[in-house]
């Protein structure tokens, strides 16, 4: 059996732009799941964190520490 985990609570606001049928594919997909569309926003980017070659890249920057602290904080496996 896994445990729950608390839910994290969406901090900030952005504003981006993006076309209407993304815009359309989030609504619908948050409908379909029972999720917010702030949340299902937030966990499709959140995946990607599990790009290895974005990972990659991050390790090559110049401040990749608290680039990994800051972004990998809740899977120490990554850094």
């Amino acid at each position: 059996m896994q445990f729950l985990k608390p839910v994290q609570k969406l901090a900030s606001k952005v504003d981006w732009q993006v076309s209407e049928r993304t815009r359309m594919v989030v609504k619908y997909y948050a409908e379909y799941t029972g999720f917010s569309e702030d949340e299902v926003v937030d966990r499709f980017l959140d995946n990607i964190r599990k790009d290895p070659d974005f990972f990659a890249w991050i390790k090559g920057k110049r401040r990749k520490a608290t680039l990994i602290k800051q972004m990998f904080a809740d899977n120490s496996a990554e850094s």
